[in-house]
């Protein structure tokens, strides 16, 4: 069978030759002993023995992991080790007990990890997840369980652990070694590991957030319904953290957030999205963007929907009363700016405003005309139809109000910009593109005549 299709079932029906083991002093008569008595148990059986003696167990199996390279075995050892922490995550926290001290219990799963078959690697991954997750706030460094850094053997440190796990996770995001589980394997992971300051920085600096950016849009089977959720949940994490927000600033996180919390109706995919937006919103401009993107009319339409969750609901109060603080601080230039920065122009009302153009058109001087320079770059480099109509259309309102718009806008090249787009396929553009080369053309005195 193919190792990538094995179920942990499947491979806890074996027959391990552990008295050969024995024979051969890859393990000792204690190691069968447990093993025998743990073997092809009930449930309630196991979680006896590992309440009565959870450590010794513990060593075992790590010790097996360590000493025994057989595919089989290693599976099913594994698949014992995944088996006791499904049914009672708690028991994790059994790897960082006293008595193994002195036994590198992380090593064999981050081995294990670049060596393995599929089902070996993604059992190593949960497995490691969840043990780096509840160890001791004190373990650092060279540290491994109740061990101290100063011991004679190399006991590999929880940075390396750490490290090693955002690599793998990283390569499984880019180039899966399990075409539908390898995914979301890596982001369930993720949303474990993601908590820690030191993965977060890992993170950020291995490029990994935007390998996380596509994989936010809306979803409706139940297993894309819960990788969007886990994925939100890292996008969520990584709010936290400025190094990873300066990413997501610049990219399409916003509005891909924004078309999920529109379209979805599980509540725990809305509640993350919103919380996130909440922890965005004070950072940069992204509070304004929020709004560019219609974010309280969206927010709006949330809360007049029936929703269990009181967290939900105090959220998307938070979210409402913050959005409405930028709104009131967003001067009509500030928005205009926003808008144009973006590179996605579309009619809103003060582009063809007259008093917004009088008031504002010094504004337009700013930063050696930055915002005209980023409009005649939207020309060169937008295919979006109403997007370069607007830019031409805002490039000539700019040339009839500005008292040396035309001198300006020549010495900037805009002429062979407009140019290019008088045989564009959209009438929108072809006839703004006109009207921008009219007044280009004409004096103030004559340009005022032109239609609008």
């Amino acid at each position: 069978m193919d190792q990538a299709e094995l179920t942990t079932d499947q491979v806890l029906s074996r027959d391990i030759p552990w008295e050969t083991y024995m024979s051969t002093k890859l393990i000792s008569g204690t190691s069968l002993q447990l093993l025998r008595r743990y073997d092809h148990r009930s449930e309630s059986q196991r979680a006896q023995l590992l309440d009565d003696d959870g450590p010794a167990y513990v060593r075992v199996f790590v010790h097996v992991l360590r000493d025994i390279f057989k595919e089989d075995t290693v599976e099913y050892v594994l698949a014992l080790i995944d088996e006791m922490l499904t049914a009672n995550p708690k028991r994790a926290r059994l790897f960082h007990d006293n008595a193994l001290a002195d036994d590198d219990t992380y090593e064999p799963f981050l081995r294990l990890l670049r060596k393995g078959n599929w089902f070996v690697q993604e059992k190593s991954c949960k497995i490691l997840a969840l043990i780096v997750s509840v160890r001791p706030k004190n373990q650092n460094g060279n540290a491994s369980n109740g061990g101290t850094s100063n011991e004679k053997k190399s006991i590999t440190s929880i940075d390396d652990v750490l490290i090693g796990l955002v690599k793998w996770l990283c390569e499984q995001l880019k180039k899966p070694s399990h075409p539908t589980r390898g995914v979301p394997t890596a982001i369930n992971c993720l949303s474990t590991l993601l908590k820690e300051p030191v993965v977060r920085s890992s993170f950020v600096q291995a490029d990994g957030v935007k390998l996380l950016v596509p994989l936010i849009c809306p979803a409706s089977t139940q297993q894309s319904i819960q990788l969007l959720y886990e994925t939100c949940l890292c996008i969520w994490l990584l709010s936290y953290y400025e190094p990873a927000i300066e990413y997501l600033a610049t990219s399409r996180t916003l509005p891909r957030l924004i078309d999920v919390v529109k379209s979805s109706t599980k509540e725990k995919v809305v509640r993350v999205v919103v919380l996130t937006l909440k922890n965005l919103m004070s950072k940069g401009t992204l509070g304004a963007q929020m709004v560019d993107l219609q974010l309280p009319q969206v927010v709006q339409s949330l809360k007049a929907q029936a929703w269990s969750d009181e967290d939900l609901l105090e959220a998307l109060n938070s979210l409402e009363e913050g959005l409405k603080d930028n709104i009131k601080k967003l001067s009509s230039f500030d928005k205009y700016k926003q808008e144009v920065l973006l590179g996605n122009l579309d009619w809103s009302p003060m582009h063809k405003d007259p008093i917004f153009w009088r008031e504002n058109i010094t504004n337009f001087e700013d930063h050696d005309f930055q915002i005209l320079r980023v409009l005649l770059t939207i020309l060169d480099s937008s295919n979006d139809p109403r997007t370069l109509a607007v830019a031409c259309f805002d490039i000539s309102q700019f040339i009839q109000c500005h008292p040396a718009g035309r001198i300006i806008v020549t010495d900037l090249k805009a002429k062979e910009r407009v140019m290019k787009l008088m045989n564009h396929e959209s009438a929108e553009v072809t006839k703004n593109a006109l009207l921008c080369i009219q007044r280009l053309f004409l004096g103030a005195k004559y340009a005022s005549f032109l239609q609008v």
